[in-house]
């Protein structure tokens, strides 16, 4: 059988302690979503250049209209602030707040708008089917545990294929449902992803580590239970 270098150094060594083996997990999902990361750092940047150019060529008429000017500087500080934000959220992904929380609905939204897109070019599409649930949870623990089953289901399982999100309604905690379901159409044409695939070993150290129930069913579906708080620190 044959190894490759990823293989060979990248996979947490058997034995770790708990605490190490949900860092080498972290580690490799923050590698895994680095190129979506990438993504959702430029898409406020590349605009600017564009207005820039047209802002200068109408600098240079004989008698520039000076709102349309203003307008291009006012679209070109609102693309910088948005990047600004950008910037400083994907900090609080390699260093985050523990105590920092985020409402249900929002926290899925921000880990679906990060990966529908990478999802997408490998094959995947994403159904969110989730219902509205009360209540709040830690930012870290929905942005670590879902976004590594969603990659995990994924590496597990051959593309073309939907992925549904779904919610059950429990009084102390979010329970989200993973449900892969192979699909006709394109296999995708995403590259071999660039580190390690995610684990099921690797989801359950990250979900340790929050606090947060997971199980699966044949590999195709999965279940994450994720304790609610009581109110939004965010």
């Amino acid at each position: 059988m044959t190894h490759t270098a990823h293989d060979v150094q990248e996979r947490p060594a058997a034995g770790l302690p708990p605490s190490s083996l949900a860092e080498a997990a972290r580690y490799a999902l923050l590698r895994r979503l680095a190129p979506s990361m990438r993504h959702h750092l430029v898409v406020n940047l590349q605009p600017i250049g564009m207005i820039y150019e047209v802002m200068d060529r109408r600098l240079r008429a004989a008698e520039p209209d000076l709102a349309e000017v203003h307008d291009s500087a006012h679209k070109i500080n609102g693309f910088a602030r948005a990047a600004l934000t950008s910037c400083l959220d994907v900090v609080t992904w390699l260093a985050p707040d523990e105590d920092l929380t985020t409402t249900a609905a929002e926290g899925v939204r921000e880990c679906l708008g990060l990966l529908t897109t990478s999802l997408t070019f490998r094959g995947y599409a994403l159904r969110n089917e989730a219902e509205a649930v009360a209540g709040d949870v830690r930012r870290s623990a929905i942005r670590n545990v879902l976004t590594a089953s969603l990659i995990n289901i994924t590496d597990e399982n051959p593309a073309p294929a939907d992925i549904v999100l779904g919610t059950q309604a429990q009084r102390e905690a979010l329970v989200l449902t993973l449900t892969l379901r192979p699909s006709a159409g394109e296999q995708g044409f995403s590259p071999e992803p660039a580190y390690r695939p995610i684990e099921w070993s690797d989801v359950e150290a990250l979900a340790a580590a929050e606090s947060v129930s997971v199980s699966r069913e044949g590999g195709q579906r999965l279940r994450i239970s994720i304790p609610l708080v009581a109110a939004s620190k965010a």
